[in-house]
């Protein structure tokens, strides 16, 4: 969208990596959160929060080498962006928060700390028990610290949206004083219905000396269905930057939804003060890589990326949609990477229209690494062989998940890896093999019959292929799983299983997504499910793709256990527990 003089560019602050992560059951590995931070800047977001550096060494890690291996990256920002991505690093007002979380930040071309400290009586009294001129004090402190560290500083009264307004005042001013660049005004529990947010966000910016001087930035929750309508209200009002997660993930009930904030103002272009620099083709494929690594399913009828977002049943608006797309489309599906190109693939198609496609698909450049396109290019040519009518965008996008999902959990059947081994031999994305990898598959079942299953996994540790067998009274699916279980030695819950179809028809690919936990038992089992709700376990997802269902439930389990054994032994990351702030 281009800019016009009245108007001001609209700050896209993606927080998928920090507030994102603290969705319930959501755990991203380090390469994960990478891989999603090289698409945020694809996509054309001006600030990625990488993360929390000072909650372990390996949240440490993670943050640097963001900072490192994303923060100097360029492609598609030539035009619209014109600049690098701003890798931001948060930290409470604690000195080695700030100083950890500059350390974590400092290589990258652009970087930014991001400080909060609540305001609220609420907090002051109950959580910091602190007065209010104490916190003005510690605000001066540590605010001051960053600045000394690094030129851009944002700053977050945590629980603003129940402060009393003329003491945010007077700490706003405060952290102007000691720095900050960009004040960052958090809704913490969802709480602000869009006029009572709308009219904090314009008081803020009149009523709060210095505000000429800084960016107000928007961070809004879903707790009340609001979190968009809120954070439209407050650009409307004078903020300038908005604080947002892909697909709206988050704790609790969701953050605001990058997606939907930026189509309001595509297809509003009048009704805002703002414009955007977002490439809005590249939707589709950002939300699906960002359900598919963690784990967090989108609802069929979310706005923007849903499944059903332009499907039309009612007769009278397919009528109208044949007649003229306007009718009852206002959004065009192309803009947000919902294509329907005249390009079709089918068993005869080579790399190059392979390659073609998935570029219009929104998966163009270095978004898929050269092991990746081969394992999807492999996977797509044994479709294309057993599917008559042809390879769907669907069954394009859900192929590229499972290229991902593979490359690092080893779950490539042995046929796959035959095919494309040459190839992709000198080139994954990922220093550590998984350990466990499907080899074969033998199931029998049936009505009247007890459903067995035969199943051979290599693992890389033993160097050494092991087979075992088991028997369900539940049908073929549990005898898969806990043969699984059985050779690999871990005992693991189940924590959701689902199946859906990419396209129409029985020949249709099946993708399959899991969720698992290792099991506890006796006063751990009890201990486990109390903090299950808090998201405090640690949860693993895996995904696969397959026409025959059975063989990609295997292929998604066993993606989910190589998680789980990567996570127990290398990952030294902080609980989620632990990780999770409230901003």
């Amino acid at each position: 969208m281009s800019p016009t003089p009245q108007k001001d560019k609209l700050i896209i602050f993606d927080t998928t990596l920090r507030d994102g992560e603290q969705s319930p059951g959501v755990t991203l590995n380090t390469e994960e959160k990478i891989e999603i931070a090289k698409q945020l800047s694809r996509l054309g977001v001006d600030i990625i929060e990488a993360g929390f550096p000072v909650a372990s060494p390996g949240d440490f890690n993670a943050v640097q080498r963001i900072a490192r291996e994303v923060g100097p990256l360029m492609e598609g920002r030539e035009q619209g962006v014109g600049q690098p991505m701003v890798i931001c690093g948060l930290a409470r007002c604690v000195e080695k928060d700030i100083r950890t979380a500059f350390d974590a930040i400092k290589e990258a071309p652009r970087h930014r700390i991001h400080v909060f400290l609540a305001t609220s009586d609420i907090h002051l009294e109950h959580k910091l028990k602190i007065t209010r001129e104490q916190c003005k004090q510690q605000i001066a402190q540590m605010v001051g610290l960053a600045k000394s560290l690094c030129t851009d500083i944002e700053f977050s009264p945590e629980d603003a949206g129940r402060s009393d307004p003329a003491f945010l005042c007077e700490a706003l001013a405060v952290a102007i004083e000691a720095g900050a660049t960009t004040l960052n005004i958090p809704d913490t529990v969802g709480y602000n219905s869009p006029a009572q947010y709308g009219s904090l966000i314009k008081h803020l910016c009149e009523n709060t000396a210095g505000a000429d001087k800084v960016t107000f930035s928007t961070h809004c929750h879903n707790d009340l269905g609001l979190a968009t309508a809120n954070t439209l209200a407050g650009v409307a009002n004078g903020a300038r930057q908005v604080e947002v997660t892909i697909n709206g993930i988050g704790e609790r009930a969701g953050n605001t939804a990058l997606e939907e904030v930026v189509m309001n103002v595509h297809t509003h272009p009048g009704a805002y003060p703002v414009f955007h620099t977002i490439n809005t083709r590249l939707f589709f494929a950002t939300s699906r890589m960002v359900e598919d690594l963690s784990g967090m399913a989108v609802q069929a009828n979310k706005a923007i990326v849903g499944r059903n977002a332009f499907l039309h049943e009612s007769g009278i608006h397919q009528d109208g949609v044949l007649k003229n797309k306007q009718t009852y489309e206002i959004i065009r599906p192309e803009d947000v990477g919902v294509t329907s190109g005249n390009l079709a693939l089918g068993k005869h198609s080579g790399r190059h229209a392979f390659k073609t496609k998935l570029e219009e698909l929104g998966y163009a450049g270095a978004a898929l690494s050269d092991a990746q396109f081969q394992a999807a290019f492999g996977k797509f040519k044994q479709l294309a062989d057993a599917k008559k009518t042809g390879v769907t965008d669907g069954d394009l996008h859900a192929l590229v998940a499972d290229a991902r999902g593979s490359s690092s959990s080893g779950t490539a059947a042995a046929a796959e890896e035959e095919a494309i081994a040459e190839e992709s031999s000198s080139s994954s994305n990922s220093a550590h093999p998984p350990r466990f990898t499907l080899k074969q598959m033998q199931v029998f079942t049936g009505i009247g019959v007890t459903p067995t299953a035969t199943v051979t996994l290599h693992d890389a540790v033993e160097a050494a292929d092991r087979t075992d067998a088991a028997l369900a009274a539940n049908g073929p699916i549990e005898a898969v799983f806990s043969v699984i279980q059985r050779i690999t030695g871990l005992a693991i819950d189940l924590l959701s299983f689902n199946v859906s179809a990419t396209s129409e028809g029985q020949e249709t690919l099946g993708k399959v997504a899991v969720r698992i936990a290792r099991a506890g038992g006796g006063d751990a089992a009890d201990s486990a499910a109390a903090l299950a709700p808090s998201g405090a376990v640690p949860k693993f997802s895996g995904l696969a793709t397959n026409v025959d269902i059975i063989t990609a439930s295997a292929n998604a389990y066993v993606a989910a256990l190589n998680r789980l054994v990567a996570h127990d032994t290398r990952d030294t990351r902080a609980s989620h527990k632990d990780r999770n702030v409230d901003i």
